[in-house]
């Protein structure tokens, strides 16, 4: 689908989910995975859930995991597949769009996952209040696309592709109240529509509220 910049966001979400499969292998993102593995579960946010991958795996962990997303057909799917699998009580799913209002509560994590779009989104002032929802000890996760990949077959705005300055500054990091425990450029291995397979480049960024 070839987006118009203008277009309404939850339009354009909506579509997007209604025209596309999106294919699930039901595994989480390799780096939240990597992460979640030192922490104590808690309480979590997904920011952009999608399908809901990352937070059923979170709840499979001992997570009470939450996940939001602008369109009402990615939750649908989402809560669909928790059901499925008995983890309704511990995955569960709003529609929310982030530009308008931030979902309520403290968390002990919170995971931006590829929250980026080619329509209009407050991503720094969503980051920003992501991390301002963080509990004294709670870690935010922030993965982001760093590059177009090589397969790209048109040319994308360069404002969806923030550095890792990008990042911290949109969290408000380094700050006293805020630890940053890592800031890096990461690869992992992808695969375009023939076939051809390339090594991404994305940004990761974790930080943790200092405890009072």
């Amino acid at each position: 689908m070839r987006a118009d910049p203008h277009q309404d966001p939850a339009t354009f979400w909506e579509e997007f989910y209604l025209t596309r499969r999106i294919s699930s292998n039901g595994r989480a993102t390799a780096a939240l995975q990597r992460i979640a593995a030192n922490l104590t579960p808690g309480h979590s946010l997904d920011l952009g859930a999608s399908h809901g991958d990352d937070v059923i795996w979170l709840a499979r962990q001992g997570w009470q995991a939450r996940g939001c997303d602008i369109s009402d057909t990615a939750i649908a799917r989402a809560c669909t597949r928790a059901a499925d699998q008995g983890l309704e009580h511990r995955a569960q799913f709003e529609r929310c769009d982030l530009s308008v209002a931030f979902p309520q509560g403290a968390f002990d994590l919170i995971t931006a996952l590829y929250l980026q779009s080619p329509v209009a989104l407050a991503r720094a002032t969503i980051l920003a209040q992501a991390a301002a929802r963080l509990r004294p000890g709670g870690h935010l996760l922030v993965l982001s696309h760093a590059a177009s990949p090589p397969w790209s077959p048109e040319a994308t705005p360069s404002n969806i592709f923030p550095t890792l300055t990008d990042e911290l500054a949109a969290i408000g990091a380094p700050a006293p109240e805020l630890e940053v425990l890592e800031a890096q450029i990461v690869t992992r291995p992808g695969r375009g529509p023939d076939g051809a397979e390339a090594m991404l480049e994305d940004n990761l960024v974790l930080v943790r509220r200092r405890s009072k």
